[in-house]
């Protein structure tokens, strides 16, 4: 039973997923605090207001954090961007470069224009000789 469990955990796609998703969240941490320490006071002095993190609208004892949703939204960009550019473009780089081209495994009949085995020396559709 645990030499199961043991395989599992020890094959290399269990322990590949651990690695990225701890990485995933300390990376995802560093972005927040890029955003919260940074962005954020950049975009106030831009907008020439003191404090982002002021930005809310109370309605009936409720706050709503305009700052929290811009900084969430900003520190999921940049996530996304990260992780568009250091991990789809490389391995979509990677997977074209290493991609076998593909050979038709069929040819068009020259007078019916059906696909036909490129063994074929005559087509099954309307009997034409191919050469």
């Amino acid at each position: 039973m645990f030499k199961g469990f043991k395989d599992f955990v020890l094959r290399g796609n269990a322990v590949d997923l651990a690695v990225g998703v701890v990485m995933g969240a300390a990376f995802g941490t560093v972005v927040n605090a890029l955003v919260k320490d940074f962005l954020t006071p950049l975009i106030g002095i831009i907008f020439r207001i003191p404090h982002l993190s002021g930005w809310s609208l109370t309605i009936n004892g409720s706050t709503f954090l305009f700052a929290d949703l811009i900084n969430s939204f900003i520190a999921f960009l940049l996530v996304a961007l990260a992780v568009y550019f250091f991990v789809v473009v490389p391995m979509n780089t990677l997977t074209t470069k290493f991609k076998k081209p593909v050979e038709p495994g069929t040819k068009k009949c020259p007078d019916c224009l059906s696909d036909i085995p490129l063994a074929a020396k005559r087509c099954a559709f309307c009997g034409q000789v191919i050469v």
